[in-house]
């Protein structure tokens, strides 16, 4: 009687964490498209080279972080995963999720220095809060780059957001064009 007890509860809980974490997965999901919208006018990029048409600027190094943990449900299903292998699809909404939310909340701090664009971002990740066997409990992001403000009474020739997004720079034209490091 005690093992049935035991499954009943096991079933339980695995249902519980579906439908909670489903739930709250969805919403996070909504939060993050929503803000991502209001984000869109200031450009996360990669790149180290800052354009002399960005000159003069101010310069302030910006970060996001985030903690996200596992639920329930999650763990149960990347531990049937790991026995036959494969892809574990369950943790990479965890780490997408977690990927998206540092980056706004990067530009979330970019918005209130009056950042224009965020240049060199830069992404680490780490799991804490290890569970039994080693098993993932949390996931940490760290999103960080350099905010430019530029300074726009000195800057007469500055390339338009839109005009650097539609512009692909080629081989040959990147050449021509003087690049200074940020």
């Amino acid at each position: 009687m005690e093992a049935y007890l035991d499954i009943i509860i096991f079933f339980v809980l695995l249902t519980l964490g579906y439908v909670f974490g489903q739930s709250l997965e969805k919403s996070h999901y909504r939060s993050i498209i929503k803000r991502e919208s209001q984000l869109r006018s200031i450009p996360v990029i990669a790149s180290k080279i800052l354009p002399d048409e960005f000159l003069p600027c101010q310069t302030e190094m910006v970060s996001g972080n985030v903690v996200i943990s596992v639920d329930y449900f999650k763990k149960f299903v990347a531990g049937l995963r790991s026995i036959v292998g494969g892809r574990m699809a369950s943790y990479e909404s965890l780490i997408d999720r977690a990927r998206r939310e540092a980056i706004l909340r990067m530009k979330e701090e970019a918005k209130r220095l009056n950042a224009d664009y965020v240049f060199n971002i830069k992404m680490e990740t780490s799991s804490i809060s290890k569970g039994s066997n080693n098993s993932i409990g949390s996931v940490e992001v760290l999103a960080y780059g350099t905010a430019i403000i530029i300074d726009k009474e000195s800057a007469k020739q500055t390339l338009s957001k839109d005009d650097l997004g539609k512009n692909e720079i080629s081989g040959n034209d990147a050449a021509a064009i003087n690049l200074r490091t940020a």
